[in-house]
């Protein structure tokens, strides 16, 4: 069986609202191969998300130019719990773009990292209950009426849900509406979703995000004729990366992430990666594809 893939980009994401390298913060991962076609391991700390935009863009086209199609996995959610698009009565009929074009059009993010992430969060709480929830999470000095710095009660089955299916299914994955502190997705989903949408539109259907676009399902070479990059979210702690001499945690992980998928694709074992879980309901497989996204791997 053939590849899939002949590069592999994992993007560790940050929601930090100022410049910062090192751990913790952005780091971008290449797994491409060179002029001996052996598989070679680049790495990027880019200091904000505008740089790391331009990076990830340039990396793209490189790739495009030497005709390689790239797998490009992000480390936050893609798709936010089923139900939002609805309770916010976003126009249009397909529930993960709804929400995506929301965020568009919410979202500031300056080259200086300074983000309204809290003000998002904030505002789609005033929409969907007129109170701190079900978003949560923020430095005290950035509390507001309807966003506090602690959850301020549980999610009651008249709720959105808590976690997507996926995040059931990783066991231990936090939830997207916690915005601060450690594992603070929620933050980087309201930052990062802009980006991928930017990254998509710049390419059209060059760009196919999963499971959206192509189907929860086991991918082939037919499905994936004219694509050029398939964008998928991924869960770097899924992977026990061995850190090299020197190496912070971030760049561990999204080195040893890159070299799982690749390992996966050389033994023709990524299509199905792609594909639902067995057992997986109808119900959550009908909402991870079209409007909570799935993990890769899980």
């Amino acid at each position: 069986m053939s590849r899939l893939f002949s590069a592999y980009v994992i993007v560790d994401w940050s929601a930090a609202a100022k410049p910062s390298t090192g751990a913790d913060s952005i780091w971008i991962g290449v797994l491409k191969r060179d002029v001996r076609f052996r598989l070679t391991f680049e790495s990027y700390n880019p200091a904000t998300r505008a740089e790391a935009e331009i990076r990830l863009a340039a990396i793209l086209e490189d790739l495009k130019k030497r005709g390689e199609r790239a797998l490009v996995g992000f480390d936050f959610p893609l798709g936010f719990p089923r139900g939002l698009a609805k309770a916010l009565a976003l126009p249009g009929e397909t529930p993960w773009r709804a929400v995506w074009d929301q965020l568009a059009k919410m979202v500031k993010d300056k080259a200086d990292n300074t983000n309204n992430r809290f003000g998002v969060g904030s505002e789609i709480n005033r929409r969907l209950t007129g109170g701190p929830f079900p978003f949560w999470g923020c430095p005290p000095k950035d509390a507001l009426t309807t966003l506090q710095p602690k959850r301020t009660r549980e999610h009651g089955p008249d709720d959105l849900p808590e976690f997507r299916y996926a995040d059931e299914a990783a066991k231990g994955a936090h939830s997207i509406w916690k915005l601060y502190y450690n594992g603070s997705v929620g933050g980087q989903a309201i930052v990062g979703v802009p980006a991928v949408r930017r990254l998509k539109d710049a390419r059209g259907e060059a760009v196919h995000v999963w499971p959206f676009e192509t189907g929860f399902k086991a991918l082939t070479e037919a499905d994936l004729e004219g694509v050029a990059v398939v964008a998928a979210e991924v869960y770097p702690s899924m992977i026990k990366g061995v850190p090299a001499a020197g190496e912070v945690k971030d760049l561990t992980q999204v080195r040893g992430l890159a070299e799982h998928f690749a390992k996966l694709d050389e033994t023709g074992k990524l299509a199905a990666a792609f594909a639902a879980p067995k057992g997986l309901s109808e119900e959550a497989l009908a909402a991870a594809e079209t409007e909570e996204g799935w993990i890769l791997g899980v």
